[in-house]
């Protein structure tokens, strides 16, 4: 197993609590996303710590390639890690926007769409996530929405707590409001088409660029009565949060030991602590220690690991 260096993003929206989350006191204010598992050109994770400290993520895949990914992932995917791992917290709002579906990337020539998803960690009060349409509009309506400055009249917003978990196809308006704290899955893709940015203006003074008519091609027009994951809390066992070609996501709350059996799936495995602290065993090896913030990959060979301690875990991988 590997764990890798935070990769520290300092946004004008981002706030304190990635370094809380981390134990970084001395880091920079102002972190608005902690890339925790990322293969995305100039971003490409390295592991830290043993022996092969300072290792490219991209070198370890070239190196033990359907070892480490699997043989079907290995296949589909080649040299290309499939998914980009983030916290992030958002302190003011974010810019409401899209991303493509595959089918849409791949007609500019772009590996692959944006399908992502938004997993809750203890947030402001009145922190918000904008998800998805509550009111049915074409896309000509939705240009003029955006001209007129009205869009988020269209667009459902939820009041959002610790375990709230949301799903977000290519194609499904999302904006992520002030106050939240999440882990992010996504696909390894930086397709975004910025819809409406609240008329703010940058450090020169200048209006942020919209993707209006991008976006009018990518966004789902569907309109769906909740777009929350449902799902029952479970103690001390994985509880399926997402199922889909893009990722498989699960959340283990844990009190007691767990073993997780992994001899069956043909993909490396991600375990992403978002609380509490204690101890990961991998195929009966060394313990090594797991607290809030860190994030490990496993390869596909891995067959069984047990974790004991007082922790909330996600695990992720693609089938």
């Amino acid at each position: 197993m590997y764990r890798f260096k935070s990769i520290l993003k300092q946004t004008l929206w981002g706030g304190e609590k990635i370094k809380l989350l981390k134990h970084i006191p001395d880091a920079p204010s102002q972190i608005g996303e902690s890339w925790e598992l990322s293969a995305v050109e100039g971003n490409v994770s390295t592991i830290e710590g043993g022996s092969e400290d300072g290792v490219l993520l991209t070198d370890l895949i070239d190196r033990d390639k359907e070892r480490l990914m699997g043989r079907h992932n290995y296949e589909r995917f080649g040299h290309r890690f499939p998914l980009l791992i983030k916290f992030i917290d958002a302190k003011q709002d974010l810019s409401i926007q899209v991303h493509p579906n595959d089918e849409i990337a791949h007609r500019p020539g772009l590996p692959c769409g944006k399908t992502e998803m938004w997993y809750l960690m203890p947030s402001e009060d009145d922190a918000v996530i904008r998800v998805g349409l509550k009111k049915k509009i074409t896309p000509e309506e939705y240009k003029q929405m955006v001209a007129n400055n009205t869009i988020t009249d269209a667009i459902a917003h939820y009041n959002v707590k610790a375990g709230d978990c949301f799903f977000l196809p290519g194609g499904r308006i999302h904006s992520i409001g002030a106050g939240c704290m999440l882990v992010e899955i996504q696909q390894t893709s930086d397709c975004t088409y910025r819809i409406y940015d609240f008329n703010r203006r940058d450090k020169n003074g200048n209006l942020r660029e919209l993707h209006t008519e991008k976006a009018a091609e990518c966004i789902n027009y569907e309109v769906l009565p909740d777009y929350r994951t449902k799902y029952e809390p479970r103690k001390n066992q994985l509880v399926l949060l997402v199922d889909s070609p893009v990722f498989t996501t699960s959340v283990l709350d844990m009190d007691a030991p767990v073993s997780l059996d992994w001899s069956a799936i043909d993909s490396f495995q991600i375990l992403i602590c978002l609380s509490g602290e204690g101890e990961v065993q991998e195929d009966g090896g060394e313990w090594q220690p797991m607290q809030a913030g860190q994030t490990y990959l496993f390869p596909a060979t891995t067959a069984k690991v047990r974790l004991r301690g007082n922790m909330k875990v996600i695990n992720t991988y693609v089938k």
